[in-house]
């Protein structure tokens, strides 16, 4: 099992965090120190819609020029932008066997994936 994400981002903290409280082990992906392959964002994106795995409320997107927003309109823009900002990718990403379980920290969703 992996999470992917960069260790400063509070929702990453609080996913990171509550599996320590759990003891359970999972593989730490950072963006910042080991980017992403485009293999992995694709895989990604045949799971899951690109506006679910693009942050748009972040800073990194709010920070893009409205030009820029305006071209990311379907998978292989959001394969542009994710691979060019990794920090713009919804966080954090929990995957096993690449297979995609969940977008973002939500503590009842983690309990069922983990059945705790």
């Amino acid at each position: 099992m992996r999470l992917y994400g960069i260790p400063n981002c509070n929702t990453v903290k609080k996913a990171r965090d509550w599996l320590a409280r759990h003891d359970l082990s999972v593989e730490f992906h950072d963006f910042k120190k080991h980017g992403l392959t485009a293999e992995t964002a694709r895989r990604w994106l045949e799971q899951s819609e690109w506006s679910k795995l693009i942050n748009r409320s972040g800073l990194t997107w709010r920070g893009l020029p409205d030009e820029r927003k305006q071209q990311v309109s379907d998978n292989a823009s959001a394969l542009a932008l994710m691979l060019e900002k990794t920090s713009v990718i919804k966080r954090p990403l929990l995957e096993h066997d690449g297979l995609l379980l969940h977008i973002g920290f939500d503590e009842a969703a983690y309990t069922k994936i983990f059945n705790l």
